[in-house]
């Protein structure tokens, strides 16, 4: 341990994810058992920027390791993209005495955290996206319960659509990403998944499953989209008038970043959040946390936002051979 690290901030950044305040919790309580106390930041980057903090300890967490969102709150600060704010950021967080910082958030926060390294102060990222997109992690804090919510809506919207002999059209999250799409399409079944990383054919690769799944006797298809594709209403409408099926999109929203993280995002939060702060009490600085290889480890920052991850394509070739 570095005794040089004595106070650490934690923020969590962008869009929230169920598992945040896990991760938080175990920020918290790892710095507590090392004696370095921890100023939880309020409002991301804009909390930093404006001084919006205070200390926390072991009791400031209790009883949030079942709770949605996040204790910190998030927000978007488009200040901190000019490095004019990244120095104030800095400027402030020596005026509390910050010695590391831990960023929770996508990859739009983890840029922060490499220019905030860049003006002297160490960082550690740790992902929570539901989106799942985080280049250099194979998984990210919030996926999981996102799924399980998506699952849970499609499960319920596939009953009346058999009830009514309907296509069902499902938009769920996850920006210019189809692993929410992916996995919540093989999860239920989908006739059609659709994403952004794959180009499709809407006559050959929407109306022909549907047909065919008619033709062989099924009451009901649904068709799961990334919202990276959008345009489900009117891909309900082009469906209906083509067909002859009655067809209704259905937009999840902000459903799926809600409700309390399953075991798999409090567990993975668990050991992300507390790695973060052993990286900076051991004076390490300018890393992500991420999972490869189904362990949770390290990479520079600078490399790991510059890695590409790709949907798996063996998941697309199992969501066709399924979907027959």
């Amino acid at each position: 341990m570095n005794s040089k690290v004595k106070k650490i901030g934690v923020l969590t950044s962008g869009g929230d994810s169920p598992g945040m305040n896990p991760a938080i919790r175990a920020v918290v309580r790892t710095a507590a058992y090392h004696g370095i106390k921890v100023m939880g930041i309020k409002k991301g980057y804009n909390g930093l920027i404006n001084g919006n903090m205070e200390e926390m300890d072991a009791r400031s967490v209790s009883d949030t390791l079942q709770k949605g969102g996040t204790i910190l709150q998030t927000d978007r600060c488009l200040e901190f993209k000019e490095m004019a704010g990244v120095k104030k950021g800095y400027e402030i967080a020596k005026v509390f005495g910050l010695d590391g910082l831990v960023v929770i958030g996508g990859d739009g926060s983890f840029r922060g955290a490499k220019d905030l390294c860049s003006v002297g102060l160490p960082t550690v990222a740790v992902p929570g996206t539901i989106d799942n997109d985080i280049d250099c992690s194979e998984y990210t804090i919030g996926f999981d319960t996102t799924l399980n919510t998506v699952k849970d809506a499609i499960d319920k919207i596939r009953d009346t659509a058999t009830s009514h002999e309907r296509c069902s059209i499902v938009e769920v999250m996850g920006r210019n990403a189809g692993y929410i799409a992916i996995h919540a399409g093989i999860a239920c079944g989908a006739e059609v998944i659709l994403v952004p990383e794959h180009p499709f054919d809407f006559d050959e690769d929407v109306l022909r499953p549907i047909l065919e799944s008619k033709s062989r006797g099924k009451k009901h298809s649904i068709i799961i989209v990334a919202e990276g594709i959008g345009g489900v209403t009117e891909m309900a409408k082009e469906i209906e008038e083509k067909t002859g099926i009655e067809s209704r999109a259905t937009i999840l929203g902000y459903v799926q970043r809600g409700g309390s993280p399953t075991v798999r995002d409090r567990v993975v939060a668990s050991m992300m959040g507390a790695m973060a702060v052993e990286l900076l009490a051991a004076g390490k600085g300018n890393r992500i946390i991420c999972m490869r290889d189904n362990k949770i480890t390290d990479v520079d920052i600078e490399e790991g936002l510059n890695m590409k991850k790709e949907l798996p394509i063996e998941l697309v070739d199992l969501a066709k051979k399924l979907s027959t």
